[in-house]
C-alpha cells in the first residue's frame, strides 16, 4: 500500500516536473523574447525622455545670449519645443524598431516588410512633400529665433501679433481679431518689430 501511495506521489511529481520543463522551454523562447524587448524598449523611452528633458531644461536656463537680446522666456519657449520634437522623434523610432524586433519573434519576415515599405515611403514622401517642407521650415524658424509667441510680425499681407508657433503652422491674430492660421512652408519673408538687430 504504502509503495503504491509512493508510487503515484512519484509519477505526480514527475508528471508536475515535466509540465513546468514543457513550459519553461516554451516560455524561454519567443515569450521571453518578447517580454524583454518590450522592456527594453519602456526603458530606452524613460531614460531617453529624462536625458532630453534634463538637456532641455538645461539649455532654457543658460546663459546663451549675452546683452540686450537675451529673452528667457522665449528660450525656454524654444527648449520646450525643441525638447517636445526630440521626445517625440525618439519614441517613435523606439517603437518603430520595438514593432519590428515583435513581429521578428513571431516568425513574420521582415524583408518583404521593409521592402514594401520602402515603395510606400516613397509614394508617402512625394504625396507629403508639402508637410516635409512645412515641418521643415517650422524647425528651421524655432532653431533660427525668427519670431517666437507675442511678437509683432508682417507675415505674407498679414500683419499681427504670433499666438502659436508649431513644427508645421504659425497663428498669427491680426488688429482685428482674425487669427490666421499659416503653413510655415509659405512663409517666405517675416518682418518682425519685436527684434532689435
Amino acid at each position: 500500500m504504502r509503495s503504491t501511495i509512493h508510487l503515484h506521489n512519484l509519477f505526480a511529481a514527475s508528471s508536475l516536473s515535466q509540465r513546468w520543463e514543457k513550459f519553461w522551454t516554451w516560455f524561454s523562447g519567443p515569450p521571453l523574447h518578447i517580454i524583454l524587448i518590450l522592456l527594453i524598449a519602456l526603458v530606452a523611452q524613460h531614460v531617453g525622455s529624462r536625458a532630453i528633458t534634463k538637456t532641455m531644461n538645461r539649455l532654457a536656463s543658460a546663459d546663451l545670449v549675452r546683452g540686450p537680446r537675451n529673452m528667457p522666456a522665449r528660450q525656454k519657449a524654444r527648449a520646450k519645443t525643441t525638447g517636445t520634437v526630440l521626445s517625440s522623434t525618439l519614441s517613435a523610432v523606439i517603437w518603430v524598431i520595438t514593432t519590428a524586433m515583435v513581429l521578428g519573434e513571431f516568425g513574420l519576415n521582415l524583408g518583404p516588410l521593409i521592402a514594401s515599405a520602402g515603395v510606400i515611403g516613397i509614394a508617402l514622401g512625394l504625396g507629403a512633400q508639402t508637410l516635409v517642407r512645412d515641418i521643415l521650415s517650422g524647425l528651421f524658424m524655432m532653431i533660427e529665433d525668427q519670431y517666437g509667441v507675442g511678437d509683432l510680425v508682417e507675415v505674407q499681407d498679414i500683419s499681427g501679433s504670433v499666438e502659436k508657433v508649431g513644427l508645421r503652422i504659425t497663428t498669427v491674430r491680426d488688429a482685428s481679431g482674425t487669427l490666421w492660421y499659416l503653413r510655415n512652408g509659405e512663409i517666405m519673408k517675416v518682418g518682425n518689430r519685436s527684434q532689435s538687430g
